[in-house]
């Protein structure tokens, strides 16, 4: 007498996914309730942006306003292209420091430490830092960024190192070959490609940050931005808008090209 053997379900139900949905869905609830969020402030809020937007129109296209815009926009460049330069100059031989096949474990460690703090804080906070420390300007704004550069170019600089193939570096090793070597014939080969892309990539995000460090004093185009909203020159802060996302588009289509160089 055969005995037939109950067959497991064709999809057997996940129950720590669905206890983790469930429990999302909780915090979500009980997040809302007590952040004060209202469908009615929501509403009244719609109206509020409406107003605000229709004073913004037209732009205000005055001479004097688009020099100081201009010269605002030129700093902001300036500043994202230097920051973007040191940091990653600064970036290459954290993140090889980083990378653990390649440095002993102290080093590395202490490395991704390092990162680590300078991924902790928004360039805005550490904007603020620096203008305390040294003043008002260009040069708080770019010490802030060369800080977010070297936080993030650094940490996937590490982690493209370590997912390189090990191949041509223990050939080279196998040679007698220094350090110097093993990073110039089997380490940068392989992953040069990757670190122009992430360059170009931090220098996209650093033009959109140096829009925001100068509205607590690191130079650019943010402090000409806080002042018309302060002022309720919206149509001011209409212009500046719509040349910062000019300019974000003209880098777009710059960064496009090197990449197709490159990579």
């Amino acid at each position: 007498m055969s005995v037939t053997r109950a067959r497991p379900p064709a999809f057997p139900v996940n129950w720590p996914s669905r206890l983790a949905w469930i429990g999302l869905a909780l915090y979500t609830l009980y997040a809302t309730s007590i952040l004060d969020l209202t469908w009615q402030r929501f509403v009244v809020g719609l109206g509020n942006g409406a107003k605000f937007l229709s004073r913004m129109f037209p732009p205000n296209l005055a001479a004097d306003k688009l020099a100081l815009i201009s010269d605002g926009m030129i700093e902001s460049i300036q500043i994202a292209v230097l920051a973007t330069f040191f940091g990653v100059l600064l970036s290459l031989p954290l993140g090889l420091a980083a990378a653990r096949n390649l440095a002993p474990g102290w080093l590395s460690w202490s490395a991704r430490g390092l990162i680590a703090v300078f991924r902790s804080f928004h360039p805005v906070i550490v904007s603020i830092l620096f203008v305390k420390a040294v003043g008002f300007g260009a040069l708080a704004g770019i010490l802030a960024l060369i800080v977010s550069t070297m936080g993030f170019v650094a940490k996937l600089f590490a982690e493209v190192v370590e997912e390189m193939s090990p191949k041509p570096v223990e050939a080279v090793r196998a040679t007698g070959a220094n350090f110097l070597n093993l990073l110039v014939m089997a380490v940068m080969p392989q992953v040069t490609a990757r670190f122009v892309g992430l360059s170009v990539y931090q220098l996209d995000s650093n033009l959109r940050n140096s829009t925001m460090v100068g509205i607590v004093g690191g130079g650019g185009i943010g402090a000409p931005l806080f002042t018309a909203y302060q002022r309720f020159d919206y149509d001011v802060v209409l212009t500046i808008l719509i040349a910062i996302i000019l300019l974000i588009l003209l880098a777009e289509m710059v960064s496009g090209r090197i990449r197709r160089i490159f990579l």
